[in-house]
Formats: structure tokens, sequence, C-alpha cells
């Protein structure tokens, strides 16, 4: 076994598939909105959440505006693109591993447009230790560097219209999107991952791996045969699928759990939104409430051969009516993410 602080090869990471992201709320958008007398708690949320998302998509809107024509040809595309004859899935909602095409920032932008795209993207994380780790520590993995990184257009980004501003890189596919993309959490799948062994210290999403790992020593012996199984890890680059409305999942159901391994549960879930902005972690609160509440989730561990005590799973799943968050920590950190109310 490669030592927890090597960097493994992963042949699932030479090729570059597709992820899109998420859309923003444009409702009450103003603070004059949000301290409106009568609006329940949710709507002020929702207000809040349309307020801080308008930063972003403010400057979307300015970088819009500043491409010329030969820009909007190679980095727009139509919403709907990937889309024939109403069949298949719209481009904006796949996931990538690297650059989409010839994205690049540092090739395809200007220096202010580098730079406006550089504050998009720290508008979307949870302030320096989100951006710390949506960024790898600012090198973006192996891509290097964030002028190394995709970044695409979907749609038309003016006032009115839906849009999708479409980051991707080694190990990351987000998005910034205005709430285009309606009862969707980060305007679609995400995809995050870096390069370490996901127990290691060095990985900056150890701490997730820490949280789940602290829900899994708490389980008992009996608990264990329903949340331990084997299996094996397939990336879900594409259309990450959610669970219907009354999918029965594999694991642990959070009911079944006890109190404290509900608490447990709940902290995996504070880590794994940590990084992005509140109103976005806010946001999946809501269409897990919407989906049945947290009572519906259920965590599964999948061993993937002989585990150690120290590394006792290689990949869990936290699933439930339209939810899916899937945890790859060996050989390195691989996550598909999928938050929706959108059920059939």
């Amino acid at each position: 076994m490669l030592p927890a602080d090597k960097n493994p090869s992963c042949p699932d990471c030479e090729t570059t598939p597709t992820l899109g992201r998420r859309d923003f709320i444009r409702v009450l958008g103003t603070t004059a909105a949000v301290a409106a007398v009568g609006l329940t708690p949710l709507q002020k949320a929702t207000a809040a959440r349309a307020e801080k998302q308008a930063q972003a998509e403010a400057m979307i809107f300015e970088l819009y505006k500043s491409m010329d024509a030969d820009q909007k040809k190679k980095l727009v595309r139509a919403w709907d693109h990937g889309v024939v004859g109403g069949k298949g899935t719209a481009a904006r909602l796949l996931t990538h591993n690297g650059a989409d095409g010839k994205s690049k920032i540092g090739e395809e932008y200007n220096k202010k447009q580098v730079e406006l795209l550089d504050k998009i993207f720290r508008a979307i994380a949870n302030g320096e230790e989100g951006y710390k780790q949506l960024s790898r520590n600012g090198r973006f993995d192996n891509s290097g560097d964030f002028e190394a990184a995709g970044a695409l257009i979907y749609g038309e980004a003016v006032e009115g219209k839906k849009f999708s501003l479409v980051f991707c890189s080694h190990h990351l596919t987000v998005r910034c999107d205005g709430n285009s993309e309606e009862k969707t959490a980060f305007g679609g799948p995400l995809y995050y991952g870096h390069s370490p062994n996901g127990y290691a210290t060095n990985n900056v999403f150890n701490k997730q791996t820490a949280s789940a790992t602290n829900l899994f020593s708490a389980l008992s012996a009996d608990q264990r045969k329903t949340a331990v199984m084997p299996g094996k890890w397939k990336d879900e680059h594409g259309s990450i699928p959610v669970p219907k409305k009354d999918a029965k999942v594999p694991g642990l159901a959070f009911g079944d759990m006890t109190k404290e391994q509900k608490e447990l549960t709940q902290k995996v879930m504070l880590e794994l939104v940590a990084p992005y902005r509140k109103e976005d972690g806010d946001e999946v609160m809501e269409i897990i409430k919407a989906n049945g509440g947290m009572e519906k989730l259920s965590m599964a561990f999948y061993e993937e051969g002989k585990r150690n005590e120290k590394e006792p799973w290689s990949y869990w799943r936290l699933e439930g009516p339209g939810f899916v968050w899937s945890f790859r920590s060996l050989p390195h950190v691989h996550t598909f993410v999928n938050i929706t109310s959108k059920l059939a």
C-alpha cells in the first residue's frame, strides 16, 4: 500500500469527463426586501441567499458584457446545449475532470476578465478556508493554478435570462448561475477531489474523511452489518442519478441511529457543505427537508477489498430521495454530489 501522503496515479483522472453546477435564487434580492415585514423565516433566508448570490451574478453580467464576438463564439453555449430532440443531458449539468475543450482561463480571457473570474470563483467559496479547499491550496490540484482551469458560460448572462458559469479543472466542477436551475442545490451536480490519500492530513478534504470515520467508529457490531458492505467504486461523470421519492437505499437509515450517531451524521453534513457559501449550505438543508428530512437519508460504507483499522473503508455514500453524496477516499478523493427536489 502507498504511504498516506503520497499521490497515487489514477487512470480515471487521465480523461476529461463533464459536470454542471447551480443557478441563483432570484427572489427578493435586496436588503430592503430581506427586512420586509411579514416574511416567513424561509422567505427571509431565500431573500438573503438571493442578495448574496447577486454579488457574484453582477460580476458574471460584467464578464459577459466584456466578451467580444470571438470569445462568445468559443466560450458561450446555448442553455440546452447537448440536448437533441428533447433527449440527452444538457452539457451545463455534466461533470468535468479538467478544462472542457478550449476554455482555459489564462488562454481565452484577457487580464481584466481573469481577475473577474477569480473574484467570481472566490465568491462561491466559504471565505478563505472554503477557497483553500475548492482550489486545493490554490493549485487546483494537477492543473497547477487558476488560469489552467476552464470557464464556460451556458445561456445568456443578462438580467432576466437563464445562465450558468461552469468552472472545471482537475478534480473539480462547480457553478455560479443565479438559481437558473430551479429546486437544485449548487446549480446541478458537483464533482470534487484531491490527489492525496483521503485519510492523509495533507488532503484538503481530510476533515470530511475524519467526520465520516467518527460516525463509522460509533456504530455497533449489529449496525455495521447493515451499514458496511462490499462494493466497487464507479466514477459517475455525466448526469448523476438521484434516488426517487420512495426509493430504498442501502446502508444504515438515519432514523435507526442513536441520538449520538444522528449528531455525528449532522456533523458530516456540516463538513460536506463547509467549503461553499453558507447560503448554498442552507439551500441543501431546505431541499433535504422538502424531500422528507434527514430521516429519509441512509449512510453506507464500502470496503472494496480488505481494510484496516486506520483506513476502514474505501468510499461511502450518504443518499436518499433527491440526494446523493458519494465520497471516495482511496486511493484518493473523488466525490460526486447531486441534490434536487425535482423528483420523478
